[in-house]
């Protein structure tokens, strides 16, 4: 009844966001791992676990050879690189409150904030996995040496972005029908295992099977990554604006349902989880 009401500038209202993302950020890295350096490690050994994987695979059957010419642990990290922000992006935006979760109830928490932080925390954490693991490879094994390293971290930014339009999707999704959106998430998740292209170089895919894969956004964001970081290498199956317009659309799209779905939000949504 005797609430003040104090009118904020747009600058003072902008900053006050930027500050509740950042401290929710901070929360949602904390959440899974008490010890955020366990979740680190946790997330490099997953990381450097996958690269042995391929690196051993590609040395029994022999496909050292089909590689790009250079280093071919740099060619199986840029693949292993941009699979796991995108599929770790799209998990964590799937993940985040939603509208009937109980720190909704909080002023002035609100699902934007919640969908953002959970985006950059999975950005947070996969940059500091990729650099710490470039870095003791560098010091360790061999140079790390990347033709356009600008040019190249964009793509990684650019293979977040999609990951977090896709899972934007999918949370706009969740709460009208829960279990075909994780089931869904997860064929999805399991195809990039194939379709992202991680496993080989685009230019050598005849027509009949490019189409099968040039659908992906990861498929072209990995590709362009490996002509920013190889010097003998330059993409022609791919494209660096298709991730673009593909990300734009699906965010567009999410945001529409995240909004229509937050107007008719139900505490038994919560309840059923």
């Amino acid at each position: 009844m005797f609430e003040r009401t104090h009118r904020r500038s747009s600058f003072a209202a902008s900053l006050s966001i930027i500050g509740l993302i950042h401290l929710n950020t901070v929360r949602q890295i904390r959440k899974n791992h008490g010890n955020p350096l366990l979740g680190l490690m946790l997330n490099m050994m997953k990381t450097i676990t996958m690269v042995l994987i391929f690196y051993f695979m590609f040395s029994i059957l022999g496909l050292k050879s089909s590689a790009i010419r250079g280093d071919f642990l740099l060619y199986i990290m840029s693949g292993i690189f941009l699979f796991l922000t995108h599929n770790n992006a799209m998990s964590s935006v799937i993940g985040s409150e939603g509208p009937t979760a109980a720190m909704m109830k909080h002023a002035p928490m609100n699902t934007i904030v919640s969908i953002s932080s959970a985006a950059l925390s999975s950005l947070y954490l996969q940059l500091l996995t990729m650099v710490l693991i470039l870095f003791i490879y560098h010091v360790a094994f061999s140079p790390v040496v990347i033709d356009d390293p600008v040019g190249a971290f964009a793509m990684v930014l650019l293979a977040w972005l999609s990951g977090v339009a896709v899972g934007l999707l999918f949370l706009a999704l969740n709460p009208w029908a829960p279990t075909l959106t994780g089931v869904f998430s997860t064929i999805y998740a399991r195809a990039n295992m194939i379709t992202s292209g991680k496993m080989f170089v685009a230019n050598q895919l005849p027509a009949n099977l490019l189409v099968l894969f040039s659908w992906n956004p990861l498929f072209h964001t990995i590709d362009q990554a490996r002509g920013f970081a190889f010097v003998n290498y330059t993409p022609h199956n791919s494209s660096a604006m298709y991730p673009v317009y593909v990300s734009a659309a699906l965010i567009m799209v999410g945001l529409l349902g995240e909004f229509y779905t937050r107007q008719h939000a139900s505490l038994s949504w919560q309840a059923g989880k």
